[in-house]
């Protein structure tokens, strides 16, 4: 298939009497960019890195909302290059807090002398690969122009918050925002009425710890999920010692165990077993913290089928369990889709939030959102009048930061092939762009569309 035909346009007025030349260019000074210029600099190659935002953390950076959190072990997420690092951060939670995390990527930057290479405050507006010359013009929003034989795209798989098209969407009076997009400075969300959409796992998060600081909260839900205890705490000293000389089989099961975490499914069938026994396997794993109930479970619970069925249906009655109110306790049941088939999110009071007087829960299957209004949200059975609206929309994930930035090789427009999807390990390199590549984690995780 020939590549997209939008041809690149002329270069913008950059400062080209201050155009810098490295080995390297890589965009996102998150997770995967500073590892990416650790290990550049070792090799001994001149590289920059390019961000937007003013500190380092990408996607930590920006994901800011009340609740905000790892859903797998801390331990299991930290980098393992370095074992003086590991050895030296002590981590505080099983399954850390953004601030923390954020502590963590500043720890991390400071500690390798990783900053004189980062060059934040900046946005891309293209990269074009020059067939002649065989390297990477990097142009930035404000015309800067910076050169690279090497392009790295590290902008990361959650970075690009997605909004959707809503009538009237600039009309909102009050204040709004995007939990991937959360002020810095917080807001002042107490004794106001404030409006989710959403109920992701942003919104499984941010709704239990802000449900009690405000006036009345209507959360508007399109899709139901299984949401399982995280059962979080903190890490005692004894506990810390053991996760440090623990590190190499830690590391061992990340890499022999699906998507990475530190679970491994149980090999026998839950059909193979009798009911007792998987009632008592599954009442076990339940009371695991993080993702135990669902990556070390009988191996046909993730399949479709009688297992999974099984499953779903115990988790059904878990969520009927917290819910008092039986009809919102059936709105919060997932019925459209099977266990597994999206990242399960991990919660903390989540469905004891919709106990609450002052929350409301609003089925926008049966009444879509029609449009924002000036005054809130209206729907198509009525209007509900909010302060602040907050959309836990989820993300444009994996390709959304990428297709922000304009594209280019062979002076054509790669967008379409991006939108392609291809699925890949460790990287991707592109035909007629010999040297970017896209380092963006694990893009052959499979997302969920449409969730």
């Amino acid at each position: 298939m020939a590549d997209s035909v939008q041809e690149r346009p002329e270069a913008g007025t950059g400062q080209t009497d201050a155009i810098e030349n490295f080995d390297v260019v890589v965009i996102g000074a998150g997770v995967t960019g500073l590892y990416a210029l650790y290990r550049l600099r070792e090799l001994g190659l001149s590289v920059r890195v390019l961000d937007e935002a003013s500190g380092v953390g990408g996607t930590w950076y920006w994901n800011r909302y009340p609740g905000c959190r790892f859903d797998s072990e801390s331990y299991s997420y930290g980098y393992s290059f370095s074992e003086e690092l590991l050895q030296e951060w002590d981590w505080k939670e099983h399954y850390s807090s953004q601030p923390e995390t954020e502590r963590y990527l500043n720890y991390v930057a400071d500690k390798f002398d990783l900053r004189r290479d980062i060059q934040f405050n900046t946005r891309i507006a293209s990269a074009t690969y020059d067939e002649n010359e065989n390297f990477w013009r990097v142009e930035t929003k404000d015309g800067h122009l910076i050169n690279g034989q090497f392009l790295i795209t590290a902008v990361g798989l959650l970075s690009a918050g997605y909004i959707p098209d809503f009538k009237g969407i600039n009309s909102f009076k009050g204040a709004w925002c995007h939990t991937g997009r959360w002020p810095k400075e917080g807001m002042d969300l107490a004794g106001k009425r404030v409006g989710v959409i959403g109920t992701g796992a942003t919104a499984v998060q941010l709704i239990p710890m802000i449900a009690p600081e405000v006036a009345h909260l209507t959360v508007f839900q399109r899709t139901a999920n299984y949401c399982a205890p995280l059962r979080n705490g903190p890490i005692d000293d004894e506990t810390q010692l053991e996760i440090k000389t623990s590190y190499p089989e830690i590391f061992r099961a990340c890499n022999e165990t699906a998507g990475s975490f530190m679970h491994e499914f149980d090999p026998r069938s839950a059909m193979d077993v009798s009911p007792e026994e998987r009632l008592e396997q599954y009442e076990r794993l339940w009371q695991k913290s993080g993702f135990a109930k669902w990556l070390s479970n009988f191996r046909d619970v993730m399949l479709p089928g009688e297992a999974n069925e099984d499953y779903a249906e115990f988790v059904r009655n878990k969520i009927r369990e917290r819910v008092h109110d039986p009809v919102v306790a059936e709105m919060l049941v997932p019925k459209d889709h099977t266990f597994g088939s999206k990242r399960v999110p991990c919660e903390t009071e989540y469905y004891d939030a919709y106990n609450r007087d002052n929350v409301l829960l609003v089925d926008v299957r049966k009444a879509p959102i029609e449009c924002i209004t000036p005054s809130g949200v209206k729907t198509a059975d009525a209007e509900y009048d909010l302060d602040i609206i907050i959309y836990a929309t989820g993300y444009d994930a994996v390709t959304g930061a990428l297709l922000a930035i304009d594209i280019y090789g062979g002076w054509r427009k790669i967008e379409r092939q991006i939108r392609q999807r291809p699925s890949y390990l460790h990287g991707h390199l592109k035909r007629r762009l010999p040297q970017p590549l896209y380092r963006q984690l694990s893009l052959g995780w499979k997302l969920c569309e449409g969730c």
